[in-house]
């Protein structure tokens, strides 16, 4: 079996975050809004609908990034195994929400793979720092995502049942990542880090929504 070096998984990242950001992804499992029908939504409505799930596909992305940063610095092989098998999960809701962009005749956010490489960096510095402490980043991101998602289903037109099955869906399972994270070991962060995440969140958030 090969062993990559340092350099090599900066390399495999770099073409990671390329594909994930130019290319739809595949989902590994049903998308939960394919039971429903397409609903009649003004051209406002549908515009809103875009523009947050515009930004929970940015979310996605840059879970992926964070995800995969810190499996590179994961001191432990299990915590390594189970940043990687969140990332993967996490590729459903990404092309869940991919697609129901795609769907209204709408784009992904142009500042993608910004997401993504910065997630990345914060990641592997968070892996770099102790096991504990990112299995306590990611406890804490998923929290923050399952806020943002909870408001996103009140925004949502109520006519919309297939962005409001995708979102709950994401929401049920970022719930269940919080979870296992902190069974895992997972450390509370200080509340000054809680906060710096809550601005940087906020600014992806507004941006997102934009471009």
């Amino acid at each position: 079996m090969r062993h990559f070096s340092f350099l090599d998984n900066i390399i495999q990242q770099i073409d990671r975050a390329l594909r994930l950001t130019t290319q739809p992804t595949t989902a590994n499992r049903p998308n939960p809004g394919a039971v429903f029908p397409e609903p009649t939504l003004t051209a406002i409505e549908t515009q809103q609908v875009i523009a947050l799930m515009r930004i929970n596909h940015a979310g996605e992305i840059s879970a992926q990034g964070l995800y995969n940063g810190q499996a590179l610095t994961a001191r432990l092989t299990h915590v390594r195994t189970q940043m990687e098998a969140a990332a993967a999960e996490e590729i459903d809701h990404l092309a869940w929400c991919r697609t129901r962009i795609e769907q209204l005749n709408g784009r992904v956010s142009y500042l993608d793979p910004l997401w993504y490489l910065g997630s990345f960096v914060i990641g592997a510095t968070a892996g770099a720092i102790g096991d504990r402490w990112s299995l306590g980043f990611i406890a804490e991101t998923e929290r923050q995502v399952g806020i943002h998602l909870q408001s996103h289903l009140t925004k949502l037109p109520l006519l919309d049942q297939i962005s409001h099955a995708i979102l709950s869906q994401m929401q049920a399972e970022e719930a269940c990542h919080e979870a296992s994270a902190l069974a895992a070991g997972g450390r509370a962060l200080p509340w000054i880090v809680q906060c710096l995440m809550r601005g940087i969140s906020k600014i992806m958030v507004t941006t997102a929504g934009y471009f």
